[in-house]
């Protein structure tokens, strides 16, 4: 038997956060208002590919990134109103769920692009830019994201087309609503049982269910007489539609179990036509004027009941709830599964899953780490020193580790193990960085390259002097070559870091500088260099014997006068 979703839908949590978000592109967003964004793209070549640039700045936005989301997606035939549903439930997101949220009759309905006739409106999946902030009853805020999707079996569609679009709005949303024209069929069934088909091999793999919501929204209802419109008659239909009985052929019963094992929560809703001067007149632009009243009052029941902060289910995998940084992932991990050449095998979603399950854990952790140690050391925080950066690092690592083995995680642990591994090491790498900014706190390693070619010049005249003095001429010019070079380096080093060009030039400096720094101490250096300069002055007495034996007397009757 289907079961039921809660009709009471009359606690509307606050919606005053609305964001309308900054696009790269004047060509994308115009005007800077709230529009659809196509974030899954069909070739014409019938391949996928997912903008996730768009994607991104949608669900990665400063006030939504970390919220847990709600993921409500239309879809199924084309041509049969999905768009124009999905207006109505913008309308009714902006105006706070007011009881005149419907709007003024003359005015035209807009949002997701759609229109009368007979083509496809819409291709792909878009989402709208805005996601909307509700207050749920227990007082958290969820981030609502709307789904609209290409219809399915268009004549411009393969069944692979349609089977992609239609199997990834379901495991990407938490309420799928499944638009169904007059009546539920045998075949429009058997189309959502090739795209459950996926979660009945994943569920033998979880003993979970893999799908959340879904709803049978039958649109232009003809049999009022026998079941009325509304949930409660939508219902009763549904619980006959979907029974099992023995005298029933083996096909009709696999059909349904797939769809009671698949599905959390399977509910029916159904909708009176909405009048002929909407289906015939080319010209309608959504007005409530030339609409059935029929229509709107049910209207009015269908999308608060889909709407209402008490039964926005939000988006599981699982067991666990998910932010909108992870559904992130795992769109990216599912659009894999698709751009390859053929469908691909069911169980293939089960290995999808787990990897954007186990990557969405790694980003949770490293997003943990990097937030605590930009307490510790980030931004202006002044100079750490090192052994209590080790430990501060330490010991943050380690809680970011048992934030991702705390995550429920699919594909068991032999499959978590590498992305734990990946998560150490891309930790090190991130502390590395860490060191590197810490330690351009520090002014005396900040001052090393300067102090370094000072220490450099400062020697080379001096040993230039001493070499000079004594007349080996050769080591003095080397001396003195040695000291202009060390001199114009200083000098390109601190254009580099005034004016910032050459960098890449600065860094080898730096290198250089800090290679000279690491063999030794000043006072090592000047050690060596004395050294150095005794040996010469030994080898210039051994060279001119002659001479130093002559003018050792002179010079000591210097010495005594």
């Amino acid at each position: 038997m289907a079961k039921t979703r809660n009709s009471n839908r009359d606690s509307w949590g606050s919606l005053s956060d609305k964001n309308v978000y900054d696009w790269s592109s004047e060509e994308e967003e115009p005007d800077g208002r709230a529009r659809p964004i196509q974030v899954l793209i069909v070739k014409d070549d019938h391949t996928f590919e997912l903008d996730e640039a768009a994607l991104s700045r949608i669900l990665l936005a400063k006030e939504v990134q970390d919220r847990e989301v709600v993921a409500i997606s239309v879809a199924g035939a084309f041509r049969k109103g999905k768009s124009f549903l999905m207006d109505f439930m913008l309308r009714y997101m902006y105006s706070q769920a007011s009881e005149a949220w419907l709007g003024e009759a003359e005015e035209p309905l807009t949002g997701f692009s759609w229109r009368g006739g007979s083509e496809r409106e819409t291709t792909g999946i878009q989402i709208w830019s805005e996601v909307f902030l509700v207050d749920k009853p227990d007082g958290r805020k969820v981030a609502v994201l709307l789904m609209d999707t290409q219809g399915t079996f268009d004549s411009q569609s393969t069944l692979r087309d349609s089977a992609t679009v239609f199997a990834l709005s379901t495991m990407i949303s938490s309420m799928q609503v499944y638009n169904i024209s007059q009546n539920v069929q045998e075949d429009d069934l058997q189309h959502l049982q090739l795209f459950t088909e996926y979660g009945r091999l994943a569920m033998e793999e979880t003993f979970l269910k893999p799908f959340q919501s879904m709803i049978f929204l039958v649109r232009d209802w003809s049999f009022p007489y026998e079941f009325p419109y509304g949930q409660e008659g939508g219902m009763q239909f549904l619980e006959k539609r979907l029974k099992i009985s023995e005298n029933q052929h083996e096909e009709l019963q696999n059909v349904r179990k797939h769809i009671h094992s698949c599905f959390t929560n399977i509910s029916c809703f159904l909708m009176p036509h909405p009048g002929l001067k909407v289906a015939t007149n080319p010209h309608f632009d959504g007005r409530l004027k030339e609409i059935d009243r029929e229509f709107i009052n049910h209207l009015q029941i269908l999308v608060p009941w889909l709407l209402s902060p008490a039964n926005l289910d939000m988006k599981e995998i699982n067991g666990s709830n998910i932010t909108c940084r992870g559904l992130l992932e795992y769109f990216k991990a599912y659009i894999k599964i698709y751009q390859g050449e053929e469908l691909p095998h069911p169980k293939s979603m089960l290995q999808a899953t787990a990897e954007a399950n186990n990557l969405a854990a790694v980003a949770a952790a490293k997003d943990l780490y990097n937030k605590k140690m930009e307490v510790v050391c980030g931004g202006d925080r002044p100079f750490l020193a090192p052994n209590e950066l080790q430990a501060s690092h330490s010991n943050i690592r380690e809680e970011a580790l048992q934030v991702f083995r705390g995550v429920k995680k699919m594909g068991g642990e032999e499959f978590s193990r590498r992305y734990l591994e990946k998560l150490e090491t891309e930790i090190d790498e991130v502390f590395i960085q860490y060191i590197k900014h810490n330690d351009s706190k520090n002014i005396f390693h900040a001052a090393r390259t300067p102090a370094t070619l000072f220490v450099v010049i400062f020697v080379m005249y001096v040993a230039a002097g001493i070499t000079g003095f004594v007349g080996v001429d050769i080591i003095a010019s080397v001396c003195n070559m040695i000291l202009g070079l060390a001199l114009i380096t200083l000098c390109t080093w601190a254009y580099i870091r005034y004016s910032g060009e050459y960098r890449e030039l600065g860094a080898v400096i730096d290198q250089v500088a800090g290679a000279l720094w690491d063999q030794g101490s000043t006072n090592e250096a000047l050690y060596k260099l004395y050294n150095a300069a005794a040996s010469h002055r030994h080898l210039y007495h051994h060279a001119f014997p002659g001479q130093t034996g002559e003018e050792a007397p002179a010079e000591q009757d210097r010495k005594r006068d």
